[in-house]
């Protein structure tokens, strides 16, 4: 299935890693928060200025971002849980 987000918005897959705590111990899925960073994996094609014209978003596809912890709305798709948010809810990209 393929899904293009609208206007502003990005599609991010959430990136987990194994959370343990100073001491070691590996926590339980139930205890895990969720990851704060992720691949974009679409864009949309711009945000809709007033005047008319489509300012090209910063991000682009394949770019690791940090997000707001509660930016975004999941949805599944497939095997995979997705979100959608505005390029305004991404804070930084992470550059290797």
């Amino acid at each position: 299935m393929k899904v293009t987000p609208l206007g502003d918005r990005v599609l991010v897959k959430q990136e987990d890693e194994p959370q343990k705590t100073e001491g070691g111990i590996f926590l339980p899925e139930t205890a895990k928060e969720a990851p704060q960073w992720g691949t974009v994996v679409r864009i949309g094609p711009g945000k809709l200025l007033e005047n008319g014209e489509v300012r090209r978003l910063t991000v682009k596809e394949g770019d690791k971002v940090i997000f707001g912890k509660y930016s975004g709305t999941k949805v599944k798709m497939g095997q995979d849980e997705l979100l959608f948010m505005r390029e305004e809810d991404i804070m930084a990209i992470v550059e290797d």
